[in-house]
């Protein structure tokens, strides 16, 4: 097995992750992901194997595909918290216990038509050092928007190869971090830095954020490329009186959509906009500038033509992205944008942008294949409660 840095990809060629060797040597399913090939699901067990990993004890994903970008230099944050939608005074003023620093979710916004370029986490080092962990596909754009609108002395750099990324997840991600000697008890959304040597004397600095995409207590490791071998071993040698699991994006996303989480390029994109897509909470509206604050404020006052709600199937439908929504007279009045089989309530699930007169408790149907499939509007998470926090 190999510890190098993903290799320099030409035009068309899918990136590799550094731990890509072990992938294979677990007998993963691959597929490409956001121009890089991932772990879809695991030989021994598969995607509904390695949910119920996630929800019942811990699992661990290899999401290094994630981009990875610095903006650093005087008044750095300042210009983060000018462009991005969140306010960075909401974890800047915080105070956080045991040396930990503040995460946030924010977006970036097309300063013209509101819609969403990518939605993204900052990691606020200080005034003047962000790091910024946006989509894979969407990295390259996020810079360059940030670069062409840097000030002077602000240098914003692509580090997206540079790092691996690994998600933690599940109620007993905090025994599997402390078997392997990392933090695991600062709060939800900040992040700490540390040195950290594995026991066969393998020297790295891990950043561990307690974020993630499932809804479990979870957390996510930033550490170099050719360090993440090491991490990664470690904690599955940790790991297996906890019942730790490797975890592909299949499982990823059965869990993210049962926790309501959008997804950009289905959920969010250039075409939905933040009010649209119900993440108005990762606005800062009364900031005095950030990209699409003119035509967010006017969508908002006048009210989204479409909003992303939650559908549970009340048969054996499954709902995919791009099936239609129509109402019970046969009226279409909306489209899936995510859809899947709940693993945990066995029964189909979709987020879907549809008229805003259709609200929770209304009877729809989607067109599966051809065939009609009754749904009710709910509001998500679809299971019971978040418990990330």
């Amino acid at each position: 097995m190999t510890d190098a840095p993903p290799h320099a990809a030409s035009a068309g060629e899918l990136l590799h992750s550094p731990l890509h060797d072990r992938h294979l040597a677990l007998g993963a399913k691959m597929g490409e992901f956001g121009g890089w090939t991932m772990p879809l699901e695991y030989a021994g067990g598969g995607v509904i194997a390695e949910h119920t990993a996630v929800r019942e004890n811990v699992g661990v994903f290899d999401v290094s595909h994630l981009g990875k970008a610095s903006v650093r230099g005087p008044g750095a944050a300042g210009f983060i918290d000018a462009t991005l939608t969140n306010d960075l005074s909401r974890i800047s003023s915080a105070e956080y216990t045991h040396g930990a620093r503040g995460a946030q979710y924010t977006l970036c916004a097309d300063d013209s038509s509101g819609g969403v370029v990518d939605d993204l986490i900052v990691y606020l080092r200080g005034n003047d050092d962000v790091f910024l962990v946006p989509n894979a596909a969407n990295t390259a754009e996020v810079v360059r928007r940030l670069t062409a609108a840097a000030p002077d002395g602000v240098d914003v750099r692509n580090l997206h190869r540079d790092f691996a990324v690994l998600a933690v997840q599940g109620p007993r991600s905090p025994e599997l971090l402390a078997a392997i000697e990392l933090p695991s008890e600062h709060p939800y959304m900040s992040f700490i830095d540390t040195e950290w040597t594995s026991d066969a004397g393998v020297s790295a600095d891990v950043t561990v954020c307690r974020s993630g995409y499932t809804g479990e207590r979870g957390y996510e490791l930033v550490v170099r490329s050719a360090d993440a071998g090491a991490v990664w071993d470690q904690l599955f040698a940790a790991g297996a009186p906890l019942g730790v699991r490797a975890c592909g994006l299949g499982a990823r996303d059965t869990l993210r959509t049962e926790m309501g989480y959008p997804l950009h390029g289905q959920d969010l994109s250039l075409d939905i906009t933040a009010n649209q897509a119900r993440v108005g909470w990762a606005v800062g509206w009364k900031k005095p500038a950030f990209w699409g604050r003119d035509v967010l404020l006017a969508e908002r006052a006048a009210g989204p033509s479409r909003v992303l709600r939650g559908l549970e199937s009340l048969d054996r439908g499954i709902p995919r992205p791009h099936m239609v929504v129509k109402s019970r007279d046969g009226e279409v009045v909306g489209e899936v944008t995510s859809g899947t089989f709940s693993p945990t309530r066995r029964v189909g699930i979709a987020l879907a942008l549809l008229r805003p007169d259709f609200v929770e408790g209304d009877e729809v149907e989607v067109d599966v294949r051809g065939r009609p499939s009754a749904m009710r509007v709910v509001k998500p998470p679809f299971i019971e409660g978040s418990r990330a926090v």
